[in-house]
Order: structure tokens, then C-alpha cells, then sequence
């Protein structure tokens, strides 16, 4: 299953009961940059959020990327 970084947040986000607002506010917390709703839905619309953006957000929801050799 082939997800996009704008799919799997908003998955996550879901699964989490977590709206995007909640998010930025947390991201905001945790980076001490301020986060603009519209500024990550246009990130995510886009597909220009950046790897490290969304390895924060994964932090902050509580999730991790485990790599794996396909062999």
C-alpha cells in the first residue's frame, strides 16, 4: 500500500482524533517556530512538506519509521 506524506498524516491524524489545529499547536511547542494551520494543509496539499517536518509530526503523534532490508 503506496501512501503520500499528506495521505499517512492525515491517517495518522485520524486515528489519533487529532485535528490539524491540535497539530500545529503542538509542532509550534515543540520546534518554538510558529505553525500556521493553512501553512501545513498547503505543505500537505502540495507535497512539499519536508522529510524532517514530517519525522516531528510523526514524533509528536508517537510514531516512528522502521527501516527494513527488502532481502
Amino acid at each position: 500500500m503506496k501512501l503520500s506524506a499528506n495521505e499517512l498524516i492525515r491517517l495518522l491524524l485520524t486515528k489519533e482524533h487529532m485535528t490539524q489545529k491540535e497539530l500545529v499547536v503542538l509542532i509550534s511547542e515543540k520546534t518554538g517556530k510558529t505553525c500556521a494551520q493553512s501553512g501545513l494543509s498547503r505543505k500537505l496539499n502540495k507535497g512539499t512538506i519536508t522529510f524532517n517536518e514530517v519525522m516531528t509530526i510523526l514524533d509528536i503523534l508517537g510514531y516512528e519509521i522502521d527501516l527494513k532490508n527488502k532481502s
